[in-house]
């Protein structure tokens, strides 16, 4: 979510795997490529579904009564639509407005674009019911949102005649039922599915606090928030809470020193078993793991005891932490007894500094130096689990990080991420980035995927999607056999020269070749890493990936001339381009490319 406000400060001592504890982390999900989905963006399966704007009842910016339609899905992303224009306010405030009707029947017609990109595993942002377009204001955590499933309004009734404190009345909506298919499909397809765990707060108009704001201390919900003070009209005294970061819409759920409170706790693990074993049926229709929303804000007691339920259901059940910290504040969460990785933030940000910076970039050695902190800081299983993200819901993307080079870094986060927003910072470069800022994007993408590690892709990466910080870079995805208008708006209605917005080919066949020898290479999904060379002048950089008897090469070549590489391993002979298949004893390396070898 938001969570990536915190300040991010890079540190800690380096471990080696052979001090860290024995393996904790599950075995499917060691090396596996990931995928995350923004549901309202990713694909509109069902428009029939599509949401109102009462649905956006109790979400930023408090306006249900407007002018709204569904938006126009392949519009100018800063161009307000005539019905925008009706309130009279300007793009920020509208774009936190726009549905564009992407749902769950979306992504299920999408999910063999996915297998046939070479993907893995998926992680779903929050599909649970809430009012906003990002669902981190969860109105309950046991069902999907009605504008998600086939039958909005007779979801919505279904679930009026439920006890939100009794799970054996909770019932299963058509929306509920079309994630159970999701998971199935996903299933058949021998790929994975995670969701995300909004379990720190809830929204205004969830059902727990709607009854507290309503029955004070006599509702049964009393003890599941951070209240200050209760109305009491007689002393003056206002209903006062806590909200997460100050946001009164989010209001946080109470927790003591054993962590979450008795009452949303056994709500929250309820509701856990529910998706993991859905009606009982198994694990195995259930989702294999979950992504857990700012994790730093939960206490660590209630992620000891939620671990131990959750691995009750399913023993190799997947956890993933939000954090953006350095190493020796990360190293409590990663212990055995909590979470099994991280979006790894940390591994975007030593890219970043390396890759997407020019005058203020990385050397070689810094670069491999601290990648190797980093990498052996929490054991190997643990680095074989950690989604090494360039990007995200919560970033700029990275085919504007690579258009904006030696402004602030990645790592600095809480200044980066204002800075990156192109609503704070009217000369951030929003547009297009050029073929020289693609060329690096592609790099980028290919040492995340050659790297140790679960590499992650943003929805729409692979295809050459761009945009500044939230809410930019949850554009709807760009898809091949749509026709886009080129953007042409800048967030002020005046214009620029058109970026032409559509599928690039180009690019996502070189994800889709990266991805593939992933697929293909054990040694690069599950082998041990090993720098070879690292040469500061040239600015070259090579490492082998090696599993057995198979090893895998990639020389990288990060400086703007030729650069040539030999290694005692090729003087051997054996080793060819995995994608010429020619031979050599020496390799000769464009600028601002890569090449891969192999021995099998």
């Amino acid at each position: 979510m938001l969570s990536l406000l915190f300040v991010y400060l890079f540190g800690g001592a380096s471990l080696g795997w052979a001090q860290q504890p024995k393996d904790f982390t599950p075995e499917w999900s060691k090396g596996v490529v990931w995928y995350q989905v923004f549901p309202d963006r990713f694909y509109n399966g069902d428009p029939s579904n599509d949401p109102k704007v009462t649905d956006q009842s109790g979400a930023y910016p408090f306006d249900d009564s407007s002018a709204f339609q569904i938006h126009p899905w392949t519009s100018d992303w800063y161009q307000l639509q005539p019905y925008e224009q009706k309130n009279g306010k300007d793009i920020y405030y509208n774009l936190q407005r726009r549905r564009y009707g992407g749902d769950l029947q979306g992504v299920i017609k999408k999910l063999d674009y996915l297998k046939n990109l070479g993907v893995n595993a998926i992680y779903m942002n929050p599909i649970f019911w809430a009012p906003s377009s990002h669902k981190y204001d969860a109105l309950t955590y046991h069902h999907v949102d009605p504008t998600f499933g086939p039958d909005p309004e007779g979801d919505k009734k279904l679930m009026e005649k439920e006890n939100p404190l009794d799970p054996a009345t909770w019932v299963w909506t058509s929306a509920d039922k079309l994630a159970l298919k999701l998971i199935e499909e996903v299933h058949k397809r021998k790929m994975y599915i995670i969701f995300d765990g909004v379990f720190n707060h809830m929204g205004v108009n969830s059902f727990a606090f709607r009854d507290v704001e309503k029955n004070q201390q006599a509702s049964a919900y009393r003890d599941w928030f951070m209240v200050d003070s209760w109305r009491d009209p007689a002393k003056g005294t206002p209903f006062k809470y806590k909200g997460w970061f100050g946001v009164k819409t989010l209001p946080e759920l109470k927790e003591d020193s054993t962590g979450i409170v008795a009452g949303p706790k056994e709500y929250i693990f309820n509701a856990t078993k529910r998706w993991m074993n859905p009606m009982g049926k198994g694990a195995a229709h259930g989702i294999d793991g979950w992504r857990l929303d700012v994790a730093y804000d939960v206490g660590h007691p209630f992620w000891k005891e939620w671990r131990k339920w959750v691995r009750s259901i399913n023993p190799q059940a997947y956890m993933t932490a939000e954090l953006v910290f350095s190493i020796e504040q990360t190293r409590p969460y990663l212990s055995g007894d909590e979470f099994d990785a991280t979006m790894n933030y940390n591994f975007a940000f030593i890219t970043h500094d390396f890759f997407v910076q020019e005058k203020t970039a990385s050397t070689v050695t810094q670069f491999d130096t601290r990648l190797k902190e980093l990498r052996e800081a929490f054991g190997e299983g643990v680095a074989h689990n950690m989604q090494n993200l360039m990007d995200s819901h919560d970033a700029t993307r990275l085919g504007s990080a690579v258009a904006n080079p030696d402004g602030l870094k990645f790592g600095d986060w809480g200044k980066y991420f204002n800075w990156s927003q192109k609503s704070n910072n009217k000369n951030y470069n929003a547009r297009k980035p050029t073929a020289a800022q693609l060329q690096k994007q592609k790099l980028i993408a290919a040492f995340q995927l050659l790297y140790l590690g679960a590499p992650m892709i943003y929805y729409g990466d692979e295809v050459g999607m761009w945009g500044s910080n939230d809410p930019d870079c949850r554009k709807p995805m760009v898809w091949q056999e749509m026709k886009y208008q080129p953007e042409t708006h800048n967030p002020d209605q005046s214009k620029h020269d058109p970026d032409q917005v559509a599928f690039n080919k180009d690019l996502y066949a070189w994800y889709k070749k990266f991805i593939g020898l992933r697929n293909q290479y054990k040694s690069i999904k599950l082998g041990n890493y090993t720098t070879l060379e690292t040469n500061d002048a040239q600015k070259l950089y090579a490492f082998s990936r090696k599993l057995g008897n198979e090893e895998v090469i990639v020389i990288i070549n990060r400086g703007d001339k030729p650069a040539s590489f030999t290694h005692a391993a090729l003087q051997k002979g054996g080793f060819k381009d995995v994608f010429t298949k020619s031979a050599s004893k020496q390799v000769t390396v464009n600028p601002m490319n890569l090449a891969v070898l192999s021995n099998k």
